[in-house]
């Protein structure tokens, strides 16, 4: 009997993806739930496992080609395992290729198919073993560069690359690469420009004295991490901040839908994570209900998986809040975008050591400039500016935050 392989259902905002590639060749033999298939769509690199176990007849649609919801890409046979397994077309073996690659993250996968890499070659770090996208980057790093293995054509002289104007002229002394955008970064770009052309977007600011964060972590990390297994960041007092915040301020927790504004009454919060692929922002649900231990885990779970590549729709789709992070990357202030169609969007930056005035003292404090970009066209300037307000005290008194005082 013949099983299709198709197209797992994609999110209303996701129309199409694109296969990434097969990590099993017609004739291979395949066991339930294994890794067959990895599709990228604009937001994640999706993981297709085989439906049945059996032999994969077909491939019907090639890497490198776009595809929608339910469509057949691949033909199973259910029947032929026995077949296969006695004339010897399938090896059981512990570490061979294919097994390493069926176990290697999307992401790493990947860059194995599109520089054509034997995956026997690469020492993975991950966990038993297994290859990440790292360990293939830095693979590709040790070795001398080699051209025609990127496993993409080259660009042929019937087909000349596109010339924006105003971009610098090209000659043999000055050379330029171009690489196709990914999906993920089109939809960055799509997504920003949509944000800038849609929304009345405006910022507000404020500095916030971190001393009684940082003294209440220094005092208790190491016992929280023994205790929880993960450590304690900044990021989780300001999720728990940026959530009591929004129960006092509903405005601010708010979404257009046509001519309608919706209040949720969940604080669904975004986590902003950068990754070599692009910004993915997956959600804290119900953050309101997390404690700090329940927030860093989950926190490290994403950052973990988004690194691997191996994010789910649930794990990114909705949300009612963001809070990106730039000062991990040293920005001391911006200006961050909104994530349509949410209102309000918080950024955090490096803390640095200032002088401010305390009792008509002026003394030295570390600092972290934030600030909110909302959208005017629901959120009244009063509103943004009260709710940062409130960010700014809970953070100052974490003891009042964390007792719900």
């Amino acid at each position: 009997m013949t099983i299709e392989v198709r197209v797992p259902a994609l999110p209303e905002s996701v129309s199409d993806g694109v296969i990434v590639a097969w990590h099993k060749r017609p004739g291979d033999a395949i066991a339930r739930d294994e890794a067959l298939v990895d599709i990228e769509t604009d937001k994640v690199v999706l993981e297709v496992p085989a439906p049945n176990d059996g032999v994969l007849d077909s491939i019907l649609i090639k890497s490198g080609d776009t595809v929608v919801a339910d469509q057949v890409i691949g033909i199973i046979n259910d029947g032929a395992m026995a077949t296969a397994m006695q004339a010897g077309a399938v090896t059981v073996a512990a570490e061979t290729a294919g097994d390493r690659l069926a176990s290697a993250g999307p992401a790493a996968r990947k860059l194995l198919a599109d520089y054509d890499l034997d995956p026997e070659r690469i020492t993975g770090t991950g966990r038993d073993g297994r290859i990440t996208k790292a360990d293939v980057l830095s693979f590709l790093r040790s070795r001398p560069a080699e051209t025609g293995t990127t496993g993409r054509p080259p660009p042929t002289e019937a087909e000349p690359p596109r010339v924006t104007p105003g971009l610098p002229e090209v000659d043999e002394d000055r050379p330029q690469r171009r690489v196709p955008m990914s999906r993920l970064r089109a939809r960055i770009a799509e997504r920003m420009l949509h944000a800038s052309q849609s929304t009345a977007m405006l910022t507000t600011f404020n500095e916030v004295n971190m001393q009684p964060v940082m003294e209440l972590r220094s005092r208790h990390k190491e016992a929280f991490e023994q205790q929880h297994g993960v450590r304690l960041g900044f990021m989780s007092f300001f999720v728990r901040a940026a959530a009591e915040a929004l129960k006092r301020h509903p405005d601010i927790n708010a979404s257009i839908d046509g001519d309608e504004i919706v209040y949720h009454g969940f604080c669904d919060i975004g986590v902003a994570i950068g990754t070599e692929r692009g910004l993915v922002v997956p959600i804290l649900r119900n953050a309101e209900y997390m404690s700090l231990a329940e927030i860093e885990t989950y926190i490290l779970e994403f950052a973990n998986k988004a690194r691997d590549g191996r994010l789910e729709m649930e794990d990114i789709t909705g949300g009612t809040f963001t809070i990106s992070n730039g000062g991990v990357f040293g920005s001391m202030l911006s200006t961050p975008i909104l994530n349509p169609p949410q209102s309000a969007i918080l950024g955090m930056h490096k803390i640095l050591d200032r002088p401010v005035a305390e009792n008509g003292e002026v003394v030295i404090r570390p600092i972290m400039y934030v600030a909110l970009t909302y959208d005017h066209r629901i959120v009244d300037g009063k509103s943004a500016v009260t709710f940062l307000k409130t960010i700014k005290e809970l953070l100052e008194e974490p003891a009042s935050m964390l007792l719900e005082i």
